[in-house]
Formats: structure tokens, sequence, C-alpha cells
């Protein structure tokens, strides 16, 4: 079981203005390929994971959005860690 959830929610400067969705879209697709558990919500995302992990996936988010033309970028980050483990499921199980 993975030891941390990190939740995201990146709000990302547009170079003239234009909707930020494509830049969400392309931040979101990172977590896609980081192959880590992740679930998109309406205003942040959730992945389950190891800290160091969690965090380089947020790292190569920034670097995405950068090369995407991004002036600068504020992410919003919750993180829940425990030795003995946390999953999206185990917390929010009571509400399925």
């Amino acid at each position: 079981m993975a030891s941390t959830l990190l939740s995201i929610q990146v709000i990302p400067k547009t170079p003239h203005g234009e909707s930020s969705y494509p830049y969400v879209d392309r931040a979101i697709e990172v977590i896609q390929q980081s192959g880590l558990k992740y679930q998109v919500n309406a205003l942040d995302t959730t992945m389950e994971g190891e800290l160091d992990e969690l965090l380089e996936v947020v790292r190569k988010m920034h670097e995405v959005l950068v090369e995407a033309g991004s002036p600068s970028i504020i992410s919003q980050i919750k993180i829940a860690h425990s030795p003995d483990g946390f999953s999206m499921d185990t917390l929010t199980e009571k509400y399925r």
C-alpha cells in the first residue's frame, strides 16, 4: 500500500490570457503517464504513491507547463502521509 496521497490543483498563467484548460490537460497527461493511481476531480487531482515519486510528478507537471508557454504556475497541494499506508479507496469507501 502506498504511504502518501497528494492532491494537486495547478493554476497556470497563460501567455495571452487564453483559457488555462489546455494547460491543465497537459499537466494531467503527466499524471496519466506516471503509472501512479490517480483520480481526476472537478477542482483537483489526487494521486497515490510514495512521497518522492509524487513530488517528482509535480516537478514534471511544472516543467511541461513552462515548456507549453506558461509564464508562471501556482499549485495548491495537499499531502496526507502515513508510514502504515494510505489509499483513496480506504478513505472514501464508506461514501460509495
